[in-house]
């Protein structure tokens, strides 16, 4: 049975897209219909700092701050923001990491974010259409094709989600 209230964090590098990343997670979980509440680690955001984003949903949500060691999932933008934030995942849950996807097969690096959110999104609650949805929001006709394809990339890789021991 699901928890009342999933945890997410999404972890990663100043300029790697982790708020960009947050805010459609949380915007494509209120539109499937949730309670959500997000928080914002910036610390040294400018690129290179790290940078960290809670996300919580649930039928009612009344926190934003995701406690350690219960975090359902884990997804970072660069691999070695895993050991610094696995503290924070409960036992069995799920990390996604860069190697989830293929980044050779994305137009530009800037997409891995977006990657990285059809790998989780296929452990969440949420149509495609929604996520789309807030993609195109988010992007505009500028970008949302190429974002589109890293999204729908994401979902399609049998990837390696590693839990949490």
């Amino acid at each position: 049975m699901r928890a009342e209230v999933t945890n997410i964090i999404v972890a990663g590098l100043g300029g790697q897209g982790v708020l960009t990343a947050s805010d459609i997670l949380a915007k494509a979980l209120a539109r499937a219909g949730y309670d959500v509440k997000k928080s914002e680690i910036k610390g040294m955001s400018q690129r290179g700092g790290s940078v960290t984003s809670d996300v919580r949903f649930g039928r009612q949500v009344f926190s934003p701050m995701v406690p350690a060691g219960e975090a359902d999932y884990l997804l970072v933008l660069d691999a070695a923001q895993v050991e610094v934030h696995r503290h924070m995942v409960r036992s069995g849950g799920v990390v996604i990491a860069p190697d989830a996807v293929d980044a050779g097969r994305l137009s530009s690096r800037k997409e891995l974010n977006v990657a990285l959110l059809g790998v989780l999104s296929v452990h969440l609650p949420v149509g495609e259409g929604d996520w789309l949805a807030v993609l195109r929001e988010r992007f505009g006709p500028e970008s949302f094709e190429a974002n589109r394809a890293a999204f729908l990339h994401g979902r399609a890789c049998d990837a390696p989600a590693h839990t949490s021991g």
